[in-house]
């Protein structure tokens, strides 16, 4: 999701670390080295960051990801799509092909297990894979990033390349996050946080 559109839905996360010095030459080169690629024809998904102005065609070069005070980029995540009723119809067409070049009226279940794996292969070649961008604004100075979406999928892969990228892990902010980082909670007051559930306001 872009952060110039209309509506936008967004995770707030805090940065628990820092990076090297020179700050924005690390930063370029390790956004440098994990650079979406464009997906080959037997992978179903490839993730890496992109440019947030020009998506399709990532460009890190000197601080063009920098915007006054914070760093602007985003995550793309392309993925072959394939749906089950498009695998269905080929499937049973492969099926009715096998049963007259073979004259029987059954296939075994393991056949049309291989049937379903090569008709998959095959699809996943003509298919092209789908891009989704999210969009990332990163406050280096008060260790704060905003992740334009909140699907589970999305932030997960996220906060596993932010990790993999960076060397730094990033915690998603909500109520109980937030409690816990700003209050200086003992453990025994840490437990009884975790043990809390929602009340519910409803008669």
């Amino acid at each position: 999701m872009s952060l110039l559109s209309s509506t936008v839905s967004l995770s707030r996360y805090r940065v628990d670390g820092g990076i090297d010095a020179p700050i924005i030459e690390t930063l370029a080169g390790r956004l440098k080295r994990h650079t979406i690629s464009e997906i080959d024809d037997v992978s179903e998904k490839v993730v890496g960051w992109t440019s947030f102005d020009a998506p399709f065609k990532p460009n890190f070069e000197g601080s063009s990801f920098v915007i006054g005070d914070y760093f602007v980029f985003s995550l793309r995540i392309d993925k072959k799509n394939l749906p089950p009723k498009l695998i269905k119809k080929y499937c049973a067409i492969e099926e009715a092909k096998r049963l007259k070049e073979s004259g029987r009226q059954y296939l075994s279940g393991n056949e049309k297990e291989m049937i379903e794996d090569h008709v998959i292969n095959v699809l996943s070649l003509r298919i092209p894979a789908a891009p989704n961008i999210y969009d990332v604004i990163w406050s280096y100075e008060e260790s704060v990033l905003w992740f334009f979406s909140t699907l589970k999928a999305a932030n997960e892969e996220l906060e596993a390349l932010f990790l993999k990228t960076f060397k730094i892990p990033v915690i998603r902010l909500f109520p109980y996050t937030i409690a816990d980082l700003a209050l200086g909670l003992s453990d025994g007051e840490r437990d009884i946080l975790h043990n809390l559930s929602a009340t519910s306001f409803l008669e």
